[in-house]
Protein backbone atom coordinates (compact mmCIF):
# COMPACT_ATOMS: atom_id res chain seq x y z
CA UNK A 1 0.00 0.00 0.00
CA UNK A 2 1.51 3.61 -0.69
CA UNK A 3 2.01 5.85 1.77
CA UNK A 4 -0.88 8.15 0.96
CA UNK A 5 -3.21 4.76 0.99
CA UNK A 6 -1.64 4.18 4.37
CA UNK A 7 -2.27 7.41 6.11
CA UNK A 8 -6.20 7.67 4.76
CA UNK A 9 -6.97 4.58 6.19
CA UNK A 10 -5.09 5.34 9.30
CA UNK A 11 -7.20 8.99 9.07
CA UNK A 12 -10.91 6.65 8.51
CA UNK A 13 -9.46 4.48 11.45
CA UNK A 14 -9.19 7.35 13.91
CA UNK A 15 -12.60 8.77 12.77
CA UNK A 16 -14.49 5.76 13.42
CA UNK A 17 -12.41 4.98 16.87
CA UNK A 18 -13.59 8.82 17.81
CA UNK A 19 -17.19 8.62 17.21
CA UNK A 20 -17.30 4.93 19.14
CA UNK A 21 -18.29 2.85 16.36
CA UNK A 22 -15.17 1.22 15.62
CA UNK A 23 -15.53 -2.29 17.38
CA UNK A 24 -18.97 -1.07 19.24
CA UNK A 25 -20.93 -3.54 20.48
CA UNK A 26 -24.42 -4.14 18.62
CA UNK A 27 -27.35 -3.00 20.98
CA UNK A 28 -28.86 -6.22 23.04
CA UNK A 29 -31.78 -6.97 21.81
CA UNK A 30 -31.93 -10.96 23.94
CA UNK A 31 -32.39 -8.91 27.38
CA UNK A 32 -36.10 -7.99 28.39
CA UNK A 33 -36.50 -4.04 28.03
CA UNK A 34 -36.19 -2.96 31.15
CA UNK A 35 -32.71 -4.28 31.74
CA UNK A 36 -31.86 -2.34 27.83
CA UNK A 37 -32.86 1.24 29.64
CA UNK A 38 -30.71 3.63 31.44
CA UNK A 39 -33.45 3.99 34.36
CA UNK A 40 -35.73 2.21 35.42
CA UNK A 41 -36.98 4.97 38.45
CA UNK A 42 -35.13 2.25 40.98
CA UNK A 43 -38.04 0.26 42.19
CA UNK A 44 -38.58 -3.60 41.76
CA UNK A 45 -41.86 -2.43 39.22
CA UNK A 46 -41.89 -1.33 36.19
CA UNK A 47 -44.43 -0.19 33.25
CA UNK A 48 -43.36 0.67 29.51
CA UNK A 49 -45.27 1.74 27.04
CA UNK A 50 -44.04 1.47 24.12
CA UNK A 51 -44.79 2.76 20.22
CA UNK A 52 -43.39 1.84 16.93
CA UNK A 53 -42.74 5.54 16.57
CA UNK A 54 -43.65 9.25 17.19
CA UNK A 55 -46.65 8.96 14.56
CA UNK A 56 -48.33 6.21 16.00
CA UNK A 57 -51.58 5.94 18.34
CA UNK A 58 -51.24 2.43 19.33
CA UNK A 59 -48.56 0.38 20.73
CA UNK A 60 -48.01 -1.76 23.81
CA UNK A 61 -47.99 -1.55 27.68
CA UNK A 62 -46.13 -4.14 29.38
CA UNK A 63 -45.60 -4.52 33.44
CA UNK A 64 -42.69 -5.89 34.70
CA UNK A 65 -41.10 -7.09 38.45
CA UNK A 66 -37.84 -6.80 39.07
CA UNK A 67 -36.25 -10.40 40.97
CA UNK A 68 -33.16 -11.98 41.20
CA UNK A 69 -31.01 -9.30 39.34
CA UNK A 70 -33.62 -9.55 36.12
CA UNK A 71 -36.88 -8.09 34.76
CA UNK A 72 -39.80 -10.48 34.24
CA UNK A 73 -42.82 -9.73 32.20
CA UNK A 74 -45.94 -10.02 34.79
CA UNK A 75 -48.48 -9.05 32.07
CA UNK A 76 -48.55 -6.79 28.77
CA UNK A 77 -51.86 -5.20 26.89
CA UNK A 78 -52.56 -3.52 23.86
CA UNK A 79 -52.30 0.37 23.97
CA UNK A 80 -53.50 3.87 22.59
CA UNK A 81 -52.16 6.90 23.10
CA UNK A 82 -52.18 10.57 21.65
CA UNK A 83 -54.07 11.06 18.47
CA UNK A 84 -51.31 12.98 17.17
CA UNK A 85 -48.90 10.02 18.59
CA UNK A 86 -46.07 10.93 21.01
CA UNK A 87 -43.85 13.95 21.43
CA UNK A 88 -40.30 14.19 23.76
CA UNK A 89 -41.83 15.18 27.28
CA UNK A 90 -39.19 17.74 27.78
CA UNK A 91 -40.73 19.91 25.11
CA UNK A 92 -44.52 19.10 24.77
CA UNK A 93 -46.80 21.80 24.54
CA UNK A 94 -50.08 21.71 26.08
CA UNK A 95 -52.92 20.59 23.65
CA UNK A 96 -50.94 19.44 21.17
CA UNK A 97 -52.67 15.76 21.70
CA UNK A 98 -49.26 14.24 21.95
CA UNK A 99 -48.21 11.77 24.97
CA UNK A 100 -45.23 12.66 26.37
CA UNK A 101 -42.17 10.57 26.62
CA UNK A 102 -39.90 9.66 29.33
CA UNK A 103 -39.81 8.17 32.82
CA UNK A 104 -42.02 8.95 35.53
CA UNK A 105 -43.34 8.45 39.03
CA UNK A 106 -46.74 7.31 39.54
CA UNK A 107 -48.24 9.22 42.67
CA UNK A 108 -51.52 7.93 43.01
CA UNK A 109 -54.15 5.96 41.22
CA UNK A 110 -57.69 6.87 40.71
CA UNK A 111 -61.38 6.11 39.53
CA UNK A 112 -64.96 6.98 39.49
CA UNK A 113 -65.68 3.00 40.23
CA UNK A 114 -64.08 1.21 43.11
CA UNK A 115 -61.14 -0.08 43.46
CA UNK A 116 -60.80 -3.34 41.91
CA UNK A 117 -60.03 -6.38 44.18
CA UNK A 118 -56.98 -6.76 45.55
CA UNK A 119 -55.60 -2.94 44.69
CA UNK A 120 -52.98 -1.70 47.59
CA UNK A 121 -52.22 1.62 45.74
CA UNK A 122 -53.80 5.01 47.31
CA UNK A 123 -56.34 5.52 45.47
CA UNK A 124 -58.70 8.08 45.32
CA UNK A 125 -62.73 7.94 44.82
CA UNK A 126 -64.16 10.37 41.96
CA UNK A 127 -66.76 12.46 43.01
CA UNK A 128 -69.79 14.73 41.70
CA UNK A 129 -67.05 17.74 42.69
CA UNK A 130 -63.66 16.06 41.94
CA UNK A 131 -61.77 17.88 38.98
CA UNK A 132 -58.42 17.98 37.22
CA UNK A 133 -57.02 21.46 36.74
CA UNK A 134 -55.19 22.18 32.97
CA UNK A 135 -55.71 26.29 33.33
CA UNK A 136 -52.41 27.26 33.12
CA UNK A 137 -53.35 30.33 35.46
CA UNK A 138 -54.18 28.61 38.27
CA UNK A 139 -52.41 27.84 41.30
CA UNK A 140 -53.48 24.52 41.19
CA UNK A 141 -52.48 23.71 37.83
CA UNK A 142 -52.32 20.14 37.01
CA UNK A 143 -53.55 18.91 40.53
CA UNK A 144 -56.77 17.07 41.62
CA UNK A 145 -59.16 19.79 42.93
CA UNK A 146 -62.25 19.06 45.06
CA UNK A 147 -64.10 21.15 44.60
CA UNK A 148 -62.75 23.23 41.62
CA UNK A 149 -61.21 26.85 42.88
CA UNK A 150 -62.30 30.08 41.79
CA UNK A 151 -59.09 30.62 39.98
CA UNK A 152 -59.31 27.30 38.17
CA UNK A 153 -62.24 27.62 34.83
CA UNK A 154 -63.91 24.85 34.23
CA UNK A 155 -63.24 25.14 30.15
CA UNK A 156 -59.81 24.68 31.32
CA UNK A 157 -60.16 21.80 32.85
CA UNK A 158 -61.80 18.75 33.03
CA UNK A 159 -64.59 17.54 35.19
CA UNK A 160 -63.14 13.85 36.38
CA UNK A 161 -66.63 11.85 36.71
CA UNK A 162 -67.83 12.73 33.39
CA UNK A 163 -65.09 11.23 31.38
CA UNK A 164 -67.08 7.53 31.66
CA UNK A 165 -65.56 4.96 31.05
CA UNK A 166 -61.77 6.27 30.44
CA UNK A 167 -61.80 7.16 34.30
CA UNK A 168 -63.16 4.26 35.76
CA UNK A 169 -59.85 3.20 36.74
CA UNK A 170 -56.40 5.24 36.11
CA UNK A 171 -52.74 5.92 37.42
CA UNK A 172 -51.50 9.65 37.72
CA UNK A 173 -48.75 9.75 35.50
CA UNK A 174 -46.44 11.97 36.97
CA UNK A 175 -45.66 14.40 33.89
CA UNK A 176 -44.82 18.01 34.37
CA UNK A 177 -46.25 17.12 38.37
CA UNK A 178 -43.65 17.52 40.90
CA UNK A 179 -42.39 20.91 39.36
CA UNK A 180 -44.90 22.07 36.87
CA UNK A 181 -44.03 23.83 33.79
CA UNK A 182 -46.99 26.25 32.95
CA UNK A 183 -47.80 25.18 29.24
CA UNK A 184 -45.91 22.05 28.84
CA UNK A 185 -49.16 19.71 29.33
CA UNK A 186 -51.71 18.71 32.82
CA UNK A 187 -53.67 15.40 33.17
CA UNK A 188 -51.40 12.49 31.84
CA UNK A 189 -52.63 9.23 33.09
CA UNK A 190 -53.09 5.63 32.17
CA UNK A 191 -56.79 5.11 32.15
CA UNK A 192 -59.36 3.01 30.64
CA UNK A 193 -60.05 2.97 27.01
CA UNK A 194 -62.17 5.15 25.31
CA UNK A 195 -63.52 5.42 21.78
CA UNK A 196 -60.30 5.79 20.07
CA UNK A 197 -57.05 7.77 20.70
CA UNK A 198 -56.15 9.98 23.58
CA UNK A 199 -55.59 13.61 24.30
CA UNK A 200 -52.40 12.60 25.57
CA UNK A 201 -52.63 9.87 28.05
CA UNK A 202 -52.29 6.20 27.56
CA UNK A 203 -54.97 4.18 27.74
CA UNK A 204 -56.01 -0.02 27.72
CA UNK A 205 -59.24 -2.23 28.08
CA UNK A 206 -60.12 -2.12 31.30
CA UNK A 207 -59.41 -5.75 32.48
CA UNK A 208 -55.88 -5.09 32.25
CA UNK A 209 -56.25 -1.72 34.02
CA UNK A 210 -57.68 -3.56 37.01
CA UNK A 211 -55.13 -6.34 36.31
CA UNK A 212 -52.43 -3.62 36.78
CA UNK A 213 -53.66 -1.75 39.93
CA UNK A 214 -54.11 -5.12 41.28
CA UNK A 215 -50.69 -6.18 40.69
CA UNK A 216 -49.24 -2.23 41.48
CA UNK A 217 -47.20 -1.79 44.85
CA UNK A 218 -46.65 1.04 46.00
CA UNK A 219 -44.01 0.20 48.31
CA UNK A 220 -41.90 -0.95 45.47
CA UNK A 221 -41.58 2.12 43.71
CA UNK A 222 -43.11 1.24 40.47
CA UNK A 223 -42.45 3.87 37.57
CA UNK A 224 -43.24 4.16 33.89
CA UNK A 225 -41.55 4.66 30.66
CA UNK A 226 -42.78 5.89 27.82
CA UNK A 227 -41.35 5.81 24.22
CA UNK A 228 -40.62 4.28 20.99
CA UNK A 229 -38.86 1.73 19.69
CA UNK A 230 -35.97 4.01 18.33
CA UNK A 231 -34.62 7.50 17.61
CA UNK A 232 -34.41 10.05 20.05
CA UNK A 233 -37.03 9.50 21.65
CA UNK A 234 -36.63 5.46 22.41
CA UNK A 235 -37.35 3.78 25.43
CA UNK A 236 -34.31 2.20 26.25
CA UNK A 237 -32.76 5.67 26.56
CA UNK A 238 -34.93 6.16 29.62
Amino acid sequence: MRPRAVALASAAALALAATGTLGAAPPRTDLPLPDRMADTGGGTQLITARAAHTGSTTGTVTWWDRGGGRWVRAGSAAARFGANGLAEGGSRKQGTNTTPTGLFRLPYAFGIKPAPPGTDYTYRRVAKNSWWCQDNDSRSYNRWTQPRPRDCRAAESEHLVTYDPQYTHALVIGFNYDRPVRGRGAGIFLHVNGRGATAGCVSVPVDAMRRILAWADEKRRPHMAIGTDSGATAIARY
